[in-house]
């Protein structure tokens, strides 16, 4: 299991200061997935990053942002901690799906 970071869309200013297309939010999903006996169990997770003001030096122009790049600013402006968290709640959503604390049904056929 490894799980797969993307990004759904990114939030971003016309201007600031004097540059162009400064991105403001980064909306990401992380999803994973795990095959037993031909089932696929999933977990997944959506949130979205404020990001810090850019640094005017080391701006990378909105045409030429990749996914790469905005996940990578999605992780750094989250933190070590709360990307942890997200890949853990993921694995615990893949185990619970696998192993249910809780099912349904009735007891009568």
């Amino acid at each position: 299991m490894a799980v797969t970071w993307s990004i759904a869309t990114i939030e971003k200013a016309p201007t600031q200061g004097n540059l162009s297309d400064v991105c403001k939010v980064i909306h990401w999903r992380a999803d994973d997935k795990e095959t037993v006996d031909g089932v696929d169990y999933t977990g997944g997770s959506y949130g979205s990053v404020s990001l810090e003001d850019p640094d005017a030096s080391s701006f990378t122009a909105y045409a030429s942002i990749t996914e790469s790049d905005a996940i990578s600013w999605a992780k750094a402006a989250m933190g070590t901690d709360q990307v942890t968290q997200v890949e853990t709640s993921i694995a615990s959503q893949i185990t619970e799906a696998k192993n249910p604390s809780i099912t349904t049904g009735v007891p009568w056929s």
